[in-house]
């Protein structure tokens, strides 16, 4: 089920890229533009891409541990707040915490957020130096338990707590891989809402992934809005019939979840480094994330 997961996200990048010279051509491209975009991403449409100033900011890389591991972070936070702030807790796509991760960091605290992004996968390999989308997937991604990732969310949300976070308005949202992981931590973990953009929501189980959004709709603990592309291939509209279904059957969060779907959009229309990029859709989904925080809550 994990390749399958991944999947929707190799369709939205350019075709051919995961050869040899293709990797060699997107590790310069990555030099070129001074940024840390994973080596697997290509090609990177820097006229497009957003580039959020960290003047104002207290940013960097960080580490906490779970479990005798120490799992590394990236947060960003308004410079010189040191207590009271909302968290937001930061997902990432396939790709790890590369710089369009970083930057959506920036993006949060500068609307007053401390958001951290953990690094999910540190234990299994580092995503952004492979080359190569199959070699990513197999000894990386298709590796890592959801037992884990649900933990080092926790971790980071301790962390938080004890770096100027206000524990009792945390959020949560993620992109794609990280958008199925906010569903789950909606069920989880102490959130007072989750945005979840473009995240696969049923699937087979496995050990490593033993449930999946639609199985734990009707219990969650935080209301969630999914922001969802109807021409998102590896996306079909009835599974986003299906995971209404369980919501419109489960408890009274479960009932205050929303989902938007965006007509002719497709998978991964946030990303604004990507070919995949929708203006329009994106700058609609974030506010209505900014505002979705707020009515419940976490602003």
């Amino acid at each position: 089920m994990r390749v399958a997961d991944i999947q929707q996200e190799i369709e939205s990048l350019a075709p051919g890229q995961s050869s040899p010279s293709g990797a060699t051509r997107r590790i310069a491209i990555k030099t070129a533009l001074g940024a840390g975009y994973a080596a697997a991403v290509s090609p990177i449409m820097a006229q497009t891409a957003i580039n959020t100033s960290a003047e104002g900011l207290a940013t960097g890389r960080v580490q906490y541990e779970v479990a005798g591991f120490k799992v590394p972070a990236y947060y960003a936070a308004p410079k010189g707040k040191t207590s009271g702030l909302p968290v937001v807790l930061v997902v990432q796509e396939i790709f790890g915490v590369h710089e369009y991760i970083a930057d959506t960091c920036r993006r949060f605290a500068k609307a007053g957020y401390l958001a951290i992004a953990p690094e999910l996968y540190a234990r299994q390999g580092d995503p952004t130096q492979y080359g190569e989308i199959a070699k990513l997937i197999t000894e990386v991604v298709a590796k890592v338990p959801d037992a884990q990732v649900m933990a080092d969310l926790d971790g980071a949300v301790q962390w938080a707590g004890a770096h100027g976070g206000d524990l009792s308005k945390v959020a949560i949202t993620g992109f794609c891989w990280g958008g199925r992981i906010t569903w789950l931590y909606a069920a989880h973990g102490a959130v007072k809402a989750g945005v979840a953009w473009y995240g696969r929501l049923v699937g087979a189980s496995s050990a490593l992934t033993p449930r999946h959004p639609v199985d734990v709709a009707a219990k969650l603990h935080a209301p969630v809005l999914g922001l969802y592309g109807a021409a998102d291939e590896g996306i079909p509209l009835d599974t986003i019939d299906k995971m209404k279904t369980a919501l419109a059957g489960g408890n009274a969060v479960a009932q205050a979840s929303q989902f938007v779907v965006y007509p002719d959009t497709p998978h991964a229309f946030h990303a604004d480094y990507r070919p995949s990029f929708r203006k329009g859709p994106a700058e609609d989904g974030w506010a209505r994330a900014l505002a979705w925080f707020k009515t419940h809550g976490v602003a």
